[in-house]
């Protein structure tokens, strides 16, 4: 009787623990390095320490993908952009939306556990440049990592959500934000800052995970040239930049976004920004590199020392950073197997380098490039298209600063051996600004605004999803969208890709033949990254929707999370049918309606072209085509309508006429 009733003790142990309802070990150094013993999980920003964002998970496929349900969504009550990676550990998921107020969800239900609001003041909507974001949270050792828009730190205990400490990371007086996820490095909490843009020094810090105390910073840029340097790296740095200019704007370089660790070399790689101002000239007269602007490094993490170092734009004048997310693989190059870091950043080319010692193995454009011809294998340098500075004279530059990849996370998959872009289309004209004075906590790009006079108009934004074979050197296959600023990527091993677009759609292709299987509607823009996981053998596919980020602040995108299931029953969200139009009488001239289409392609078309989930002016109200004058002089600011004051009466009057005959269009195509 008592040998029964040990080993039907002993059979509940183990259904217990089969079952995953078991307590789990804590996420500590072991976890991290070792997530495949975690596969149910998503652990960290990229997933794993290699930032691939694939997924082992199978049991979604690119067989029964086309049986995808909505199995539930959670309503963040908010308006503005949701960027965040959720984390899922033990069936809870933690995430972060605006204001870096963070979520703990049931990941099997969508039940909120805790949240927590910093209480961030609404001063900082004016202080971030690209809305009021926040890209997920770090977990380690019974801890939830956020880093605040206002520069704080907050470690937040897992089970509650109460703060265990705070940390201030930067001079609050200074146009210092935070919108990127922590990472976590050997014990320590690693996390950049944004704000170049409005003239900050760049830098990244690690704390100490337990306590909060600050364990060493790495400043990205030079600081006061008449005094000596905080280490070797800034003094090499020092004379690649002429003049003083710089550091009176602050310098920049700031590390926004992407921070990735390497355990087995014990490297942390960090991505740089733009420098202060963006014109080079104006920042450092007489030219020079601009160390560490736009740049790889590679810091010892015990310690933030430089270790080595790859600048991708050496004097950059175009706001083309690095801060682009990277990902580290083991790739055949060469008739060996490589230790890489890839990147996809703003300036139009992929990069592999050896990530161990910085070797720059391949560089190839991914988009339309025209500021560089190629890049030099021999010296590591971008050959500058001659003009493309716009020294003497205003160019028109592809890509633009909103990059031929941002900060939307791409994804690799050892299966299929391709990364996953969300690669896009853009360009900007740049002209020098002829009275130049720096203004603190204002943007201060040192260029002219965007006029009339642009060499070109036609302007396609557009976005596609690139499937980048990175040992060939060249796309496999392309998806193109309609619509630009769409979402990050994740792979899995159900040979799949997962994206979201900026129009809304959550879509599912086949990773190796970019086939499409299945999509489902957000009722917003998707610009976040999925992830997946699976609880009680259940697998599921999560993702934040709620557009926003480099666009007009206060757009209403009814912020969600949308988790999808094999039969999902929930009620999914239905699409409204876009507004109906008639034609309007028009008394613009040919001529006019002809000035009025270089100005929406100058002025309009990147937010309200009709590819994004911004209201389309081509359909736009009567009410509306009838008061551009007083909209365009800043009637909407607050709701995030910019001013224009350079817009004259014979200015907008073409805009409405071009408007009223692209109205006429639609209404005549039906």
């Amino acid at each position: 009787m008592a040998r029964t009733f040990a080993g039907g003790v002993i059979a509940f142990v183990i259904a217990f623990l089969a079952s995953g309802s078991a307590q789990q070990k804590p996420i500590d150094d072991a976890a991290l390095r070792a997530p495949d013993a975690r596969n149910q999980d998503w652990l960290s920003y990229g997933r794993d320490y290699h930032e691939q964002r694939f997924s082992p998970l199978d049991q979604i496929n690119d067989r029964n993908a086309s049986q995808l349900g909505l199995a539930w969504q959670f309503e963040t009550a908010t308006d503005r952009g949701l960027e965040a990676t959720p984390l899922v550990i033990d069936g809870v998921m933690y995430t972060t939306g605006s204001w870096s107020v963070t979520y703990a969800i049931d990941a099997r239900t969508g039940k909120q556990m805790w949240k927590y609001d910093p209480e961030v003041h609404r001063k900082y909507d004016n202080l971030a440049c690209c809305d009021v974001v926040n890209r997920g949270a770090a977990i380690y050792k019974g801890k939830v990592y956020v880093g605040v828009l206002d520069g704080r730190l907050v470690a937040l205990d897992m089970k509650t959500g109460k703060p265990a400490w705070t940390a201030t990371t930067v001079d609050q007086a200074q146009a210092y934000t935070i919108t990127g996820a922590p990472r976590i490095a050997n014990g320590k909490v690693i996390i950049g800052n944004g704000g170049a843009e409005y003239g900050v020094r760049g830098y990244v810090s690690a704390y100490d995970a337990e306590t909060g105390k600050l364990a060493w910073r790495f400043y990205t840029v030079p600081g006061d040239p008449s005094k000596p340097q905080e280490n070797k790296a800034l003094e090499k740095a020092l004379p690649t930049w002429k003049g003083d200019n710089w550091f009176k704007y602050g310098g920049g370089g700031t590390v926004w976004d992407s921070i990735v660790y390497d355990p087995e070399l014990n490297l942390l790689y960090v991505g740089t920004g733009n420098g202060s101002s963006w014109n080079r000239h104006l920042r450092s007269p007489g030219g020079g590199d601009n160390l560490y602007l736009c740049s790889i490094l590679a810091i010892n993490p015990d310690n933030g020392e430089l270790v080595w170092h790859y600048q991708t734009t050496p004097g950059d004048t175009w706001d083309f950073t690095s801060v682009q997310p990277m990902m580290l693989a083991d790739l055949p190059i060469g008739g060996r197997t490589r230790k890489v870091i890839m990147q996809a950043p703003k300036n139009g080319f992929f990069y592999v380098l050896d990530r161990a010692t910085g070797e720059l193995l391949s560089a190839d454009k991914y988009v339309e490039v025209n500021w560089a011809s190629h890049v030099d294998m021999a010296t590591g340098r971008p050959v500058e298209i001659p003009g493309a500075d716009y020294k003497d004279k205003g160019t028109y530059i592809r890509p633009g600063p909103l990059g031929g990849h941002n900060w939307q996370a791409m994804s690799f998959s050892p299966k299929t051996g391709l990364v996953y872009i969300p690669a896009q289309d853009n360009g900007r004209y740049y002209e020098a600004s002829k009275m130049f004075s720096y203004t603190p906590l204002e943007y201060n790009l040192g260029l002219e605004p965007i006029g009339r006079n642009m060499e070109k108009y036609d302007i396609p934004y557009k976005g596609r999803l690139l499937a980048w074979d990175p040992v060939a050197r060249k796309p496999r296959w392309t998806v193109e969208y309609g619509g630009y600023w769409n979402g990050g990527t994740l792979a899995t091993a159900g040979n799949l890709v997962f994206q979201g677009t900026a129009l809304g759609d959550f879509i599912a292709f086949n990773a190796t033949t970019g086939e499409k299987l299945w999509s489902g509607y957000a009722g917003t823009g998707i610009v976040a990254p999925p992830v997946t996981y699976s609880i009680d053998g259940k697998q599921y596919v999560s993702v934040m929707a709620g557009w926003g980020g480099a666009f007009p602040k206060k757009f209403r995108s009814y912020g969600r999370i949308l988790t999808f299931a094999i039969g999902g029953t929930a009620t999914p969200i239905t699409r409204t049918a876009p507004r109906r139009v008639t034609a309007i009488a028009n008394n613009a001239t040919p001529d006019q309606i002809t000035a009025g289409a270089k100005l929406f392609a100058s002025y309009c078309v990147r937010c309200h072209g009709g590819a994004t989930v911004l209201p389309d002016l081509r359909r736009s109200a009567p009410t509306v085509l009838n008061s551009l004058d007083k909209i365009l002089d800043g009637a909407m600011v607050e709701r995030g309508m910019p001013r224009f004051a350079e817009f004259d009466k014979t200015m907008i009057a073409g805009l409405r006429g071009y408007l009223l005959e692209e109205r006429r269009k639609l209404a005549t195509s039906r």
